[in-house]
């Protein structure tokens, strides 16, 4: 990474992240943190939740690394598709972990009013850590997420939602693809310079 500053900033999803939750470990553990906290974690609605990120990430100190699970990577991309130049220019890169397909059968009636996903490419590197097996979010779908918001897409093998649910309390090995993402944001810096 560049030698300045960089905001950590976690969003998680629907329901928000317990304090067993990786990204509540990710927050306590990662230099210059925060959340975006949401008035209501239980029926989110997708205004609210993407002007509270906007608000978030105006007030933030610098550079950003937005660090986003599930319901959360879908309002980072509502966001993104509707954000100001300057306020984009503040994100460095994202990190998406397992987003949630808003658009498939049997999606939860509180999740709904998030669809249709945005398919603009995100303006910022970014890397997409899904899994063939989440209940959220078929292997399929995960991949053409991550083709519509142009990012480097993993899928890990039997890693459920990756969350506290599927044994992703820690989830240390997330921490390779966080420094796998600074990678991709360094070799983006490369080509524009």
């Amino acid at each position: 990474m560049r030698s300045h500053a960089i905001h950590y900033l976690i969003l998680p999803g629907w329901q928000g992240s317990p304090a067993e939750h990786w990204q509540s470990h990710w927050q306590s553990n990662l230099p210059d943190a925060s959340r975006a906290e949401q008035r209501d974690w239980q029926t989110p609605q997708r205004a609210d939740w993407v002007a509270s990120l906007e608000r978030h990430i105006t007030a933030a100190p610098g550079r950003l690394i937005l660090v986003a699970h599930s319901l959360g990577c879908v309002t980072l991309a509502h966001w993104a598709a509707q954000a100001a130049p300057a306020l984009l220019a503040k994100v460095e890169g994202a990190l998406l972990v397992a987003p949630a397909d808003v658009e498939r059968p049997g999606c939860p009636a509180e999740l709904q009013n998030f669809a249709p996903v945005p398919r603009q490419r995100l303006p910022f590197p970014s890397l997409l850590v899904g899994s063939d097996n989440d209940p959220a979010a078929t292997p399929a779908r995960a991949l053409e997420l991550a083709r519509l918001w142009g990012a480097e897409p993993v899928l890990l093998a039997g890693a459920g939602h990756i969350n506290v649910k599927s044994g992703h309390c820690r989830w240390e090995q997330g921490f390779a693809y966080l420094y796998r993402l600074q990678n991709l944001i360094e070799q983006h810096a490369r080509r524009l310079a």
